[in-house]
């Protein structure tokens, strides 16, 4: 199923240029990607996809709906990064409000909020007004918000953007438990959290579609990265080098891309682990195919 499609995609704000003949094609499944640095058009992306403003040329569609038209309503929703709680409010009676925003009536709406309130393992502050929150708990609320109603897209704009670890790795195991119900569409600065979460990666630049990558389909049989704690580098990469599979080693910081030709299943990996037992080497990780970073700026 075609998730998203934009086609020549434009926008200006008046003299700037903040999308630039954007087309891509974004099948549903696992969660997408949205990578750019500050300015790329990111931002500008969201609004569209969620029908707060209007393309200045081209098409974009969500699940064959023009963005931003009736068919789409309680179908999308989005979690701005700076989306902040009204202060006055219990978590309950906003969450219940916004329900009945969507239509929802009363006594339901209180149920709704209960029950998105249970997704993010929150049900125990329900009638915590924001201040004796937690900014990672802000955010989890923030989360409940934008799955109201059960919307099968849900834009997330830097989910995990100023969280410790804990609320951080919460946050994503959010997103997980739900991906078999919910599309998510995750705008991040952070590549290591979208190499865990997402399977397609939309890279963002100048406004421009600088890539389109889809990690699920990358051939991870024929790279192998290697992040080590402590090794003799160059014995090490001479070493790797040797073996009879290995095309080329490419070093950087503690980081080795391997790039090989298939052998037998595991054969390099038990190739490598002997190497290191031999020559005391300790490695920190071991992982199929090449990092997203390797993959975007390589």
């Amino acid at each position: 199923m075609i998730l998203i499609e934009c086609q020549q995609l434009s926008k200006h704000y008046g003299d700037k240029l903040a999308l630039n003949k954007v087309s891509l094609s974004l099948s549903a499944g696992a969660p997408i990607g949205l990578v750019g640095p500050n300015g790329a058009g990111k931002t500008t992306l969201f609004s569209l996809l969620c029908g707060y403003i209007l393309p200045t040329e081209g098409d974009i569609r969500i699940m064959g709906y023009k963005a931003g038209s009736s068919e789409l309503l309680g179908l999308v929703s989005a979690l701005p990064q700076d989306a902040a709680l009204d202060p006055n409010l219990t978590v309950l009676e906003q969450l219940s409000f916004f329900a009945r925003l969507q239509g929802i009536p009363r006594a339901a709406a209180k149920e709704e909020a209960l029950r998105v309130l249970a997704l993010v393992d929150l049900t125990s502050s329900a009638k915590l007004k924001p201040k004796s929150l937690s900014h990672g708990m802000g955010k989890r609320v923030a989360i409940a918000q934008a799955l109201i109603g059960e919307p099968k897209l849900v834009l997330l704009d830097e989910p995990t953007a100023g969280l410790d670890p804990v609320n951080a790795k919460l946050i994503r195991q959010i997103v997980k438990s739900q991906s078999n119900n919910t599309q998510f569409v995750i705008s991040s600065h952070n590549l290591e959290e979208l190499e865990k979460l997402c399977d397609q990666i939309v890279y963002l630049e100048q406004g421009k579609l600088a890539q389109s990558v889809s990690l699920a389909e990358q051939d991870g049989s024929t790279y192998l990265t290697l992040i080590m704690k402590h090794a003799d580098y160059p014995a090490l990469i001479s070493a790797i080098n040797a073996l009879p599979s290995v095309l080329a080693v490419t070093h950087k910081e503690q980081q080795l891309l391997i790039s090989y030709q298939a052998p037998e299943p595991y054969e390099l990996e038990q190739a490598l682990f002997t190497l290191f037992s031999a020559h005391q080497w300790q490695y920190k990780m071991l992982l199929k195919g090449r990092s997203l970073e390797d993959t975007l700026f390589a």
